[in-house]
């Protein structure tokens, strides 16, 4: 008999933007399990895109470069 399949586990929207997008890409980053190391890393570059790009918050930036890195 064929095992039954692993349900789809519903992502949590990361704290501070409250987005699933962001909490998909801090996944991708972790590396040995630590999120909070990884937060830490994307929040502090998004606090550098936002200092050198004023025109806009840097989420937005980034949704912008994540909307043109994947495929159409």
């Amino acid at each position: 008999m064929r095992k039954t399949r692993a349900k789809k586990r519903i992502l949590t929207p990361d704290p501070k933007f409250n987005d699933v997008m962001v909490t998909r890409f801090v996944n991708g980053m972790m590396y040995d399990g630590k999120k909070s190391v990884s937060l830490n890393i994307f929040y502090t570059a998004l606090d550098i895109v936002e200092k050198k790009i004023t025109e806009e918050p840097g989420i937005e930036t980034w949704r912008k470069a994540m909307n043109n890195v994947m495929p159409s």
